[in-house]
């Protein structure tokens, strides 16, 4: 359960981040912010690999470059299913998707090594 939790934490903090960054993106709150963690998190759990078999054909069409719409997809969505989250176009959808992977990646890396540290 820690795992997940620390995973969200970590999502939620990206997207403060990408929000901070971005013009086109508005999280009102800490608290919607986890919520958009949670909601990604699901989204990309189980609706995100139906979509990407579904898509096999239009992906090896384009080497791949699908996956970008479909990640896009599953931001838009996000912000139509979370209040007070807005994405207001494709293209900050893009560079969210883009922002909240970098710095989640980063932190991520960062509170592990911490983590393998503390352990030894």
């Amino acid at each position: 359960m820690q795992p997940f939790i620390t995973k969200t934490l970590v999502t939620a903090a990206a997207v403060i981040i990408a929000s901070f960054l971005l013009s086109g993106v508005h999280v009102d709150s800490s608290l919607t912010a986890i919520m958009v963690a949670i909601v990604l998190g699901l989204l990309n759990t189980f609706i995100k690999p139906l979509l990407i078999i579904l898509t096999i054909p239009i992906t090896i069409f384009t080497l791949g470059l699908f996956l970008i719409i479909i990640n896009i997809l599953m931001i838009k969505w996000a912000a139509s299913l979370v209040p007070g989250f807005t994405v207001e176009n494709w293209w900050a959808a893009f560079w969210f998707s883009i922002i909240v992977s970098i710095f989640s990646s980063i932190i991520q890396n960062i509170t592990t090594t911490k983590n393998k540290s503390e352990e030894e």
